[in-house]
């Protein structure tokens, strides 16, 4: 006869934390491996940098189109033409992502003194213009039982407005080198169109036919994205250890950025809560419009860096305050998503009177 099988050894409280760890996606391999390529790079800089005999611009350049044709290949029409009804909350999502963040950074540029400063600024304001995350997004939103349907629309119209709208801000503020004149521009847009634009139509009118086998294996995709992001990671950090950007930066500096990056994330949130309120919008759209509108995507972080700044020393430092961004953005986010949750949960429960 068969034996039951065990229970669980570990208490409901633990088994409840690692529930949540889980879904909070804080026991994925992907943080830990970032900070691991970092590492590698900092001891193996000519690995990963223009001396290594690997051709990582072919390599990075070939990820970069990958990664955007899946994404495309999981973006039906369909699906975009259902999510324009919530009109409003789309406009104060999509504000909050490329008008809110980049005129807080252009806020606070006169506190950027000095030559750390003028080092730092560029990096934050970079971070500043791109698109919202995708899947982190629609997860949060999930747990802080939002309205999941406008997540998934309006992070995917975060991300085809990126395309656009981040070299547009990193164009007229930063002036990335070799885009200052109209050969670099057009050289600019024919990599964009290459490696970006293209290969996200090609998905899109794949999506018919493959759409539904992506979406069986996004599990498997969203490793390959990982690995494409991590490939760039390592790449930027090689050239900038080996070409000595980083010997400025004292520790303190870094965890003052880190603090930074916690006040950006906690302005933004209460800034959106607030223009949620104001316009009377539901707890279930008021949670998509914070969850939505205070990410930042690493994938197009990375790939727009490679893309925007290419073959420079300072572009492993122009991703640090990114990378920052990105886990404190999974960890802040994922403790509020529980809150709101539970107040959501809460509110369901009360008879109405």
């Amino acid at each position: 006869m068969p034996q039951p099988a065990a229970p669980s050894r570990l208490p409901p409280v633990e088994n409840r934390l690692l529930a949540w760890l889980r879904r909070a996606g804080l026991l994925d391999w992907f943080l830990p491996a970032l900070a691991g390529m970092v590492g590698l790079a900092y001891l193996m800089p000519e690995l990963g940098s223009e001396a290594s005999p690997l051709p990582w611009d072919a390599l990075t350049s070939g990820g970069v189109a990958l990664v955007f044709f899946l994404y495309g290949l999981k973006l039906s029409l369909s699906s975009l033409r259902n999510g324009t009804r919530n009109w409003r909350l789309h406009i104060v999502v999509q504000l909050t992502t490329f008008l809110l963040f980049p005129l807080l950074a252009l806020a606070v540029r006169p506190l950027f003194g000095g030559m750390q400063g003028e080092l730092l600024w560029p990096s934050i304001f970079f971070l500043c213009v791109l698109p919202s995350t995708v899947s982190t997004s629609v997860v949060m939103v999930s747990m802080g039982r939002g309205n999941v349907p406008a997540a998934i629309f309006n992070a995917s119209l975060s991300a085809l407005l990126g395309i656009a709208l981040t070299p547009l801000w990193v164009g007229l503020v930063l002036h990335p080198a070799g885009a200052g004149g109209t050969e670099g521009l057009g050289e600019l847009a024919l990599s964009l169109a290459w490696q970006v634009v293209l290969p996200v139509g090609a998905g899109m009118l794949l999506n018919p036919r493959f759409g539904e086998w992506a979406g069986r294996h996004k599990g498997h995709l969203r490793v390959l994205d990982q690995v494409v992001i991590l490939s760039i990671v390592f790449t930027s950090f090689c050239e900038s250890f080996a070409q000595g950007v980083f010997r400025s930066y004292a520790p303190a500096t870094v965890a003052l950025l880190g603090l930074g990056m916690v006040g950006l994330y906690f302005a933004v949130f209460g800034l959106v809560a607030g223009a949620s309120s104001l316009l009377g919008f539901s707890a279930a759209d008021r949670t998509t419009a914070i969850f939505c509108g205070s990410k930042k995507s690493l994938v197009h972080g990375s790939v727009f860096a490679s893309l925007l700044f290419p073959a420079t020393a300072a572009t492993g430092a122009l991703l640090l305050p990114l990378m920052l961004y990105h886990a404190l953005q999974i960890v802040l986010a994922s403790i509020m998503a529980q809150q709101f949750g539970r107040a959501a949960l809460r509110a369901e429960a009360q008879p109405e009177t």
